[in-house]
């Protein structure tokens, strides 16, 4: 078992938790892993990200079911920054780009797409 590193902030952070399956095809996931890597993933894609107010964004996978955590400011509004990511340079393209991958509609935005999970358990008070 692995565990990995979480980033410190200055202010507390708000957390989204949210899911995404891939289409059962062992080469297919192969190159989806190779398209997220940082030497071919897009700068453009991260930039927008970080634009939008968006801290960390962190996708793990297992077998075909994706997990994203994105932490944000707390005053961050989902709904407001997804609507301007929709809009920014090559992400609506980039959305094509991975669509051949992922069990979503075809020209689907990154928000229609990625499903919100709803957090039943936590330890922390």
């Amino acid at each position: 078992m692995k565990g990995y590193q979480v980033k410190q902030y200055n202010e507390p952070v708000k957390r989204y938790c949210q899911t995404l399956e891939l289409r059962d095809n062992p080469e297919l996931i192969a190159e989806y892993r190779r398209r997220h890597s940082r030497e071919k993933a897009w700068p453009e894609i991260r930039q927008g990200i970080r634009e939008v107010g968006i801290l960390e964004m962190e996708i793990y996978i297992l077998g075909t079911k994706l997990f994203m955590i994105v932490e944000t400011p707390l005053d961050f509004d989902w709904d407001e920054a997804m609507a301007k990511l929709a809009t920014l340079p090559r992400q609506q393209e980039w959305e094509d780009y991975m669509s051949v991958f992922q069990k979503a509609a075809p020209g689907a935005s990154s928000a229609e797409k990625w499903q919100p999970m709803e957090r039943m358990f936590y330890l922390y008070e």
